[in-house]
């Protein structure tokens, strides 16, 4: 039986992917600013079997719906939203073996700078950091952040590519192994002669080095990336330890899967060896009666125009512009162009209306809700790693902590007689528990090639 990777899916925000569930009596998602939830959420994680708390973030205000960001704002659709680097240390501080994935996007960020932060962070945790590696697609961002509009998609990528290359020499080459001493006679804590400049000149970025930061456990801290577009799946298969993809169906994410394992293959790259994780929304009872009525009382709290906020800042696309029923099409945009092929040309048996993608969206966003007892919800997960050929799964939270809660104790135990998930996870860096290898980049992966 192969593992099954669990990572818990948040944001640091009132309202992530369930619009309108900010207003059930259980949920604390209005503790958002309270360092003290984080704190328990972690720990409730690192006991409960999860591998890592996975941070969305955003860095605009979704304004595409009806041209305004009222709907957004009313229901607290991912805003108001925190910068979600900055709670982790003090998770870390509680946990042992959780590990954390932060997406953070290179747009709006100098390489130089944004190295620095997270090789701080993966000294702070002791290598459990994750960098999930986003290029933005709100116009929101743009706007406030110096930018007139939007980069165009595959632009954006060019500069990610360069990007990349920047942070792999800051972080595997300007510093050699052994290079600090902490030699009190000699009195040298850094030997010179093994720091370097690493004297980049690109097209986007001139860096001329050295790296601020001494070498940190995993170096390289664990590149996720979640771009399902035809430039996004050529990235991921160049770059990413792990990619994050999300779709209605099996079927749907299948062939993003497949797109992804084949552009590895071509490039030289174990395809099995980038872990792959869609998002799923599990709401679990004791029994599957106790389940269905958990769903049913979140339905009912469901805000139709905070879902249609979420989608039209995911695709570009106004959905007060469409009749209810009216299907929805593909039209290529500058936003996150894999959310709207999910609801459009991935599916081609399934036309997809306003009225199907309030009820969709509403509780779970862009991944599927499964609902029922320990075993049913386990049965599902199995059949999404078999049919999807995922490795794990992105669990979005209907409440929380409620939801990852409830999974922890009655999903987790499931999954761990079923030999899916290890009774003791195994120590060391975020790394060596996805690939089973060392802390630091395999041989095989393209920043490897930048060590001395």
């Amino acid at each position: 039986m192969s593992r099954i990777y669990l990572n818990a899916f948040d944001m640091a925000c009132v309202g992530h992917q369930s619009p309108g569930l900010w207003r059930h009596p259980e949920d604390q998602g209005h503790r958002y600013t309270d360092l003290e939830y984080w704190v328990d959420l972690a720990r409730t994680l690192d006991q409960g079997g999860f591998d890592a708390l996975f941070l969305a973030d955003v860095l605009g205000v979704y304004d595409v719906y009806q041209g305004s960001r009222d709907a957004a704002v009313a229901d607290a659709a991912q805003f108001p939203v925190n910068d979600p680097t900055l709670a982790i240390s003090a998770m870390a501080a509680v946990t042992g073996q959780l590990g954390f994935g932060v997406t953070v996007s290179l747009t709006y960020e100098q390489p130089y700078a944004l190295a620095r932060r997270l090789s701080t962070l993966d000294h702070l945790t002791k290598g459990r950091v994750a960098w999930n590696i986003v290029t933005s697609y709100l116009d929101s961002a743009a706007r406030n952040l110096g930018l007139g509009t939007q980069i165009p998609h595959d632009e954006r990528y060019e500069i990610a590519e360069e990007y990349l290359e920047v942070c792999y020499r800051l972080w595997e080459s300007s510093w050699e192994d052994g290079a600090v001493l902490r030699d009190a006679e000699r009195g040298v804590f850094t030997d010179p002669a093994k720091v370097h400049d690493i004297g980049h000149a690109g097209k986007y970025f001139t860096v001329p080095g050295p790296f601020l930061c001494e070498p940190s456990p995993q170096r390289t801290p664990v590149l996720f990336q979640a771009g399902a577009s035809p430039r996004g799946v050529r990235f991921a298969a160049a770059h990413a330890e792990a990619v994050f993809v999300s779709g209605p169906t099996p079927r749907v994410v299948r062939r993003s899967v497949d797109a992804l394992r084949g552009a590895a293959a071509e490039r030289g790259r174990d395809p099995r060896s980038i872990k792959v994780f869609t998002m799923l929304t599990p709401i679990v009872g004791e029994t599957a009666a106790e389940a269905a009525e958990k769903l049913a009382g979140y339905r009912r709290l469901v805000s139709v125009p905070g879902a249609f906020a979420l989608f039209g800042g995911w695709t570009g696309v106004d959905l007060a512009e469409l009749a209810v029923d009216e299907p929805l099409s593909y039209a290529d945009r500058d936003a996150n162009r894999s959310a709207l092929a999910s609801f459009t040309t991935a599916d081609p048996d399934r036309a997809w209306t306003p009225r199907d993608l309030a009820e969709f969206i509403g509780i779970g966003g862009r991944g599927p809700v499964v609902a029922g007892s320990p075993a049913q919800v386990a049965d599902e997960l199995e059949r999404w790693v078999a049919e999807a050929d995922v490795d794990g799964f992105n669990l979005a939270y209907a409440t929380t902590p409620g939801t990852f809660a409830d999974f922890a104790r009655l999903v987790v135990p499931e999954l761990r007689a079923r030999g899916r998930v290890p009774e003791h996870p195994g120590t060391g860096t975020l790394r060596e528990k996805l690939s089973g290898g060392g802390p630091r980049l395999p041989a095989d992966h393209p920043g490897a090639g930048y060590r001395r």
